[in-house]
């Protein structure tokens, strides 16, 4: 299954983002579409702030399912 991305969806890293401090696996939501598979995802702790926002490839992140398909 093929999903798009769209904003305000959970997603997570597929690769290690090192110049950022970001590890494979780490959660962020989508909060805008910056182009053709190129979307600024934020990434925030338990407290609720914000540690990292970056544009990310479709290719860097894994659409995260809550549901059943």
């Amino acid at each position: 299954m093929n999903q798009e991305i769209r904003v305000l969806d959970v997603v997570a890293l597929t690769e290690d983002i090192a110049d950022r401090g970001l590890l494979r696996g780490q959660v962020g939501t989508v909060v805008e579409s910056l182009g053709p598979g190129v979307f600024e995802v934020e990434f925030v702790d338990n407290d609720g702030r914000t540690y990292a926002m970056l544009p990310l490839k479709t290719s860097q992140l894994l659409l995260l399912h809550y549901q059943p398909a």
